[in-house]
This record gives C-alpha cells, structure tokens and sequence, in this order.
C-alpha cells in the first residue's frame, strides 16, 4: 500500500518551496522504502530550486540523507528493514564500461528507483539526484542504500550522502594526498572544510584555507588547516607559494566552482602539482588558459565526480572513523532544523551562516 507523508517540494522555477503531501509506492524489484531520519541542506538542492539542474518540475528535494530502511522490494538481498543507511546518489551498475575496467566510482549507468513518487494528485515528481529526502520515507533503489553503524547520529554520517564525502573525497581519493603533502584548499565551506578534515586524516603536513570570510577561515582552522589564507587581502598565489617554502602546493583543491578561482588553485600547484575540482560550476562558465602554462606546469588536472567515492566501500569506513573521534563529522552540523523550515535554511546558506542545516523528521 503507498504512504501519503510530507514533502518539500519545488514546484516551479525560482519560487519558495512547499511543503506538500507525497504519495510514496511500495517498493518494486530493486528498490527499497526508507523512513528518512535527516537530510542535509545541500547547495545542489538550491540549485533544483532555481532551475539550475533541469526543467523537469515539479523536483521532490533533498538527497543528502540517513534513515532505517522499511520495506524492500522482492529481489532485494543486500539491505533489508531495519538496517541503518546513508543513501548514496551514485548506486553502482557493476555492468557499464567504468564497471567492468573495476572503476566502479566512475559508474556511468547509476540506478535510481523506477517508480515515481507524485504528489496527491498524481503529479509524478523528479527527486533531487534520484533520492528525495526532504520526505518523510522515500523510494530509491536499494543500491542507493549504503548500510552502516546504527550507532552513528544520522545528522552528522547522513552528511556523507554528498557534500562531506564529496571533500573528504577530494582530498582522500581524488587528490590522493599522501603523508607530509602540502596541501591548499580554495573555498572553505562544508565542502572545502571536508577537504580539510581529508587532508589532515590521511597526515599532510601543510593544509592552507583559501577563503574570503574570516569566519570560514575560523571554521577551517578548527577543521585542521594550519595556515589561512584571506582571498580579500592577499595575492592567494604569491601567499600559498611562500606557505609552501616558494614553490606551491603538491595539491591544490578548487571547492568554489569559479573560474577565477580555479585559475588561482592552477597557479598555486608545484610544478607537476595536481589541481582537483570539486566545486561545482555553472554551465556557462569558462577557463581559459595559456597552453605553454597548461603544458609547462605538469602534474595533473582532475575533476573530483563525488569525491571518487565507492560508498558500498568508503561510507562504513568513515563511520566507523567518526565513530573512534577520528572524523567530527557532528562539527559540520551547525543546527537542526524541521521540514518546514527548509526555504529559510536555503536563505541561511545563501547568507554564509551556516556550514550544514540539517532537517531531522
């Protein structure tokens, strides 16, 4: 039998959202039933709002999320009800080119739940990264549960679901920072911030915030950073290369997605430095850079899809770590808020007030 239960919804390009009753199905072959326990105010989910994404409105919104698992479809073995789960946007095929080279975070044939959640009148809804979380209980596929440690606060590990695994990610496993790297990372909200805590987990030597507000700055030092760098005073490429004895950082991470930024992180590598980008940007932006620099530099340039994550591997190991005082993920969490509280925690991010609200149902 569906469920009919609350939803945040955007219903139309640029307008507040609403919070409306959504019919949820059963669960079918492949998928499961989750009972959302928290979801993350994720840019991304600002991004549907605004039209950003696509066009396909009305969007069911929310995606960074953990919950217990209530039901499953009847082929379904790897999660069953009452497992503990942080859902995951990249359910791997194990079938696709990617798959089958064992690339599995490169998956380009990612599952999602087949049936629709809609709204009371049968309206079908598109669920922000095929999850919709801003809901009470949401259908995905069972792939797009990752079960972990039921003694985990859902608040902080369903933050993995994408912003903080996309910067851990992209120090971790992207940038493949390794021990007495030096490291800088330009932007230093949640996603920037994660990339911090990456860098300093796997035991960098030198991790340098790149930001333009002092508080984030602030924030990224309590993260591990341990030097700063203000963008709205310094020349940021001349203050990483003293910070790193004149010659640049062995790895330069771009969270912003801005093409002036990313051309700062280029020029802020070492020679044969690698630059990752994690930041999304807009479809209309641009770089534009001199061949002989992009050749005359080395090292490499790398897009971070997710922070390269394979969740089925990665989430339970950093629960774990959180779970052992090794990862804060609870600091990311700067307040909890109620489902119908979302279009003002979208304005609180706008703001730069916050690292991560966190609706708890």
């Amino acid at each position: 039998m569906a469920s009919e239960v609350r939803g945040v919804v955007a219903m139309a390009k640029g307008e507040p959202v609403s919070l409306v009753t959504v019919v949820v199905p059963e669960p079918g072959p492949g998928e499961a039933l989750v009972q959302v326990q928290s979801c993350g105010v994720c840019h991304t989910d600002l991004h549907y709002r605004e039209g950003g994404i696509s066009d396909e409105f009305p969007f069911l919104l929310g995606h960074e999320a953990a919950g217990v698992v209530e039901a499953v479809g009847p082929d379904v073995v790897s999660v069953q009800p009452g497992d503990f789960v942080v859902l995951n946007w990249r359910a791997v095929c194990g079938e696709c080119r990617a798959c089958k080279r064992g690339r599995p975070w490169y998956c380009f044939n990612t599952h999602n739940a087949t049936q629709n959640m809609t709204l009371s009148d049968g309206t079908p809804l598109a669920p922000a990264l095929g999850i919709g979380a801003f809901a009470e209980k949401t259908l995905v596929a069972s792939g797009q549960c990752t079960k972990v440690n039921p003694a985990a606060r859902p608040e902080a590990v369903g933050l993995l679901g994408c912003g903080v695994m996309a910067g851990l990610g992209s120090a971790m496993l992207t940038g493949e920072v390794g021990t007495g790297d030096s490291v800088a990372v330009f932007g230093c909200g949640g996603v920037g911030c994660a990339a911090i805590a990456g860098a300093q987990l796997v035991g960098a030597a030198t991790v340098i915030a790149v930001d333009l507000d002092a508080g984030k700055l602030e924030l990224a030092r309590q993260f591990g950073a341990t030097d700063v760098v203000d963008a709205s005073r310094q020349d940021v490429v001349a203050a990483v290369r003293a910070l790193t004895g004149g010659f640049g950082a062995d790895v330069c991470i771009e969270a912003v997605g801005d093409p002036t930024v990313m051309e700062q992180a280029f020029y802020a590598r070492d020679l044969a430095g690698t630059l990752v980008q994690v930041g999304v940007p807009t479809p209309y932006m641009r770089i534009d850079l001199p061949m002989i620099d992009f050749f005359g530099r080395g090292g490499q340039l790398r897009p971070s899809w997710y922070g390269d994550c394979l969740p089925s591997r990665d989430f339970p190991m950093l629960v774990d770590l959180y779970l052992q005082g090794r990862l804060d993920l609870d600091r990311f969490v700067t307040e909890t808020i109620a489902l119908e509280d979302v279009e003002e925690a979208f304005h609180r991010m706008g703001r730069g007030e916050v690292l991560r609200s966190v609706v708890m149902m």
